[in-house]
């Protein structure tokens, strides 16, 4: 069983890329955030595990389609290829909110089939996210829950601190001090 200590779990809208309230639709729309591919690149170097876990609700919503997130999804293993990163997993949830199923984030269902693949307990594995169903997912799963700024973490920025949660301004910012920890 691989150690937990490898794994980091991102989300991606907010994270990784620009989050909009209409979607991200087409792999044209898919913009990195400054600094997020190269921080994944510098997290890969320093020998973490890099998996991706996103509530994709805009395919349920039939505003695009599982193809369409493909393409985007090809984009950004490409960039993050290309600056010398590897992504090692991709799991998302297709469902919108009002259908309550068990894989829409802040339910568990992505992150016991991220644990199950990887062969690795959740306990202790950075989340790192934008938003407070990101934070509620971390600790539901023992996780150790990190919000960055980027995308809609101000808006969970108060309910963050006051929760004791990490917060940085980006996730370039939260990989310098997960590389930092590795190395002691």
């Amino acid at each position: 069983m691989a150690a937990p200590s490898d794994l980091i779990v991102l989300d991606r809208d907010g994270v990784i890329n620009e989050d909009s309230v209409n979607y991200i639709k087409s792999p044209e729309e898919w913009m990195p955030l400054a600094g997020s591919i190269e921080a994944i690149a510098e997290l890969t170097r320093a020998a973490f595990r890099i998996v991706v876990v996103s509530n994709q609700s805009g395919i349920g919503r039939g505003l695009f389609a599982p193809k369409d997130l493909e393409a985007i999804h090809e984009k950004m293993n490409n960039a993050v290829a290309g600056a010398g990163g590897k992504i090692a997993g991709i799991y998302y949830c297709p469902h919108r909110p009002d259908e309550k199923c068990v894989c829409r984030k802040p339910r568990t269902a992505l992150l016991e089939r991220v644990s199950e693949d990887f062969g690795a307990s959740l306990a202790g594995v950075p989340l790192i996210g934008d938003k407070s169903a990101d934070l509620e997912l971390a600790r539901r799963v023992n996780a150790r829950p990190i919000l960055v700024l980027t995308g809609y973490g101000n808006e969970a920025a108060a309910e963050a601190t006051a929760a004791g949660v990490e917060v940085y301004p980006n996730l370039a910012a939260a990989a310098r001090v997960l590389i930092a920890e590795r190395g002691k």
